[in-house]
């Protein structure tokens, strides 16, 4: 029997060692992508600019376009792998980052820069594909268990990619680039060779993809007709925008104002990460019982609103203290705030409405991830180096007043000493 005669199904396939291993495998490698390249992408783009002035903007633009590419992407796939299997969909996304990272090292203009980055974003939305394979072949009771693995994985991708980027680009600026194409060439291999298909013939859509399902926008329709909850996703909204500045504008600062090297901005983002962990790992853990989600998140947001303006003075200052001051309070705020929301709002979702809102809420989020690197390289660019932190301090301090309103509105979950 051939893997598409399979009949689908955790009874059938069973989670094989070699399956699982290429399900880890995969979701580290979709977030060791994105910081693996983080520390070397200004000095790969600058070569090619005539306007030194243009470097944020720029890169901003490349990130950007990995994104939208993503965002577009992302239901197409999905539907693809609906009607003719996870596993060819998740090799075709894997060659597709193995393609983008090689044209990106290769480089040779910015437009083979542009090129390797959509490349790269249309075949990016595998994690979703991914999910979809590991709940095919696990027992409803274990899949929030081996969900829970998944997500470990990505998060040790978050937090090593920037290390290993760092240590990669001391044998050259491109090596990262290389290093993330021969991870993932191997790991397409071991796919090939070892992973089963999940989906078996009968299970599969055999309906024609129709072009509502290709659209990426659908899930942003009725986001506001929940009432309190839309107005607490576009608080995680306006939340998300900075974070998408930041990243999209760190490497570019510390090249810029700092002269830091690859190692330095690979170390410091490889820091934030293990800090991140820690954080949502023991402290939220002891602070979520004390103050409850809305008093964490409010907390969370306040930190973050203080991060950014540190690290906007150290950007005026040339400041080293002030700017890994500000990378730790922020730090803290972030760590805080995003588990404790996505409780909230899951908590005060209907069991009916949960696809509908975790779906509008995904969606938000890739836009700001779109919108957020774009404006802060023409901030960066136009008004000041300072510029794209101060305007996220402002942009928090709304989510801040949005979540504020809407709880109180709601009256759920407001600690007593915040009332």
């Amino acid at each position: 029997m051939t893997n598409d005669e399979q009949p689908g199904g955790p009874q059938e396939i069973g989670m094989d060692r070699s399956a699982w291993l290429f399900a880890l495998g995969t979701a580290f490698l979709a977030t060791m992508g994105v910081g693996i390249i983080s520390p070397v992408v200004p000095f790969l783009v600058q070569p090619y600019l005539k306007n030194p002035d243009d470097l944020a903007s720029v890169v901003g633009l490349l990130i950007a376009a990995y994104a939208v590419c993503q965002f577009i992407a992302a239901p197409g796939l999905g539907a693809l792998s609906d009607r003719h299997g996870r596993r060819p969909v998740l090799l075709f996304c894997l060659s597709g980052s193995v393609a983008g990272y090689l044209l990106f090292g290769i480089g040779g203009s910015l437009g083979m820069l542009f090129l390797g980055r959509i490349i790269d974003g249309i075949t990016g939305g595998n994690l979703s594909t991914l999910h979809a394979y590991v709940a095919d072949i696990t027992p409803p009771e274990k899949r929030g268990q081996y969900f829970g693995k998944l997500g470990a994985a990505t998060g040790v991708g978050f937090i090593c990619g920037p290390l290993i980027g760092a240590l990669a680009a001391n044998f050259g600026l491109a090596v990262p680039l290389y290093v993330g194409a021969g991870l993932t060439f191997l790991n397409t291999l071991w796919g090939y060779f070892f992973m089963p298909e999940s989906l078996g013939a009968a299970q599969r859509v055999q309906d024609t993809i129709s072009p509502p399902q290709l659209n990426p926008f659908d899930q942003l329709r009725g986001v506001f007709a929940l009432g309190n909850l839309g107005w607490l996703l576009f608080g995680m909204f306006l939340h998300a925008i900075p974070f998408a500045i930041l990243s999209g504008n760190f490497s570019v600062l510390a090249k810029d104002a700092f002269n830091w090297q690859p190692g330095m901005i690979g170390a410091l983002l490889f820091a934030f990460g293990v800090q991140d962990a820690l954080n949502q790992g023991v402290l939220v853990q002891r602070l979520l019982p004390r103050f409850g989600e809305a008093g964490v998140a409010i907390g969370g947001m306040a930190l973050e609103i203080v991060g950014y303006m540190l690290i906007a003075f150290s950007a005026n200052h040339v400041s080293v203290p002030l700017l890994l001051s500000g990378f730790v309070i922020f730090g803290f705020g972030e760590s805080s705030f995003s588990p404790a929301l996505g409780g909230l709002i899951s908590r005060m979702a209907k069991p009916g409405d949960q696809g509908r809102v975790q779906g509008g809420n995904h969606s938000l989020q890739a836009l700001a991830r779109i919108a957020g690197p774009i404006f802060g390289g023409w901030l960066y660019g136009s008004v000041g180096r300072a510029s794209p932190y101060a305007f996220s301090a402002f942009l928090v301090s709304l989510a801040l007043l949005t979540v504020w309103r809407t709880l109180f509105t709601a009256h759920l979950n407001v600690p007593q000493e915040m009332e």
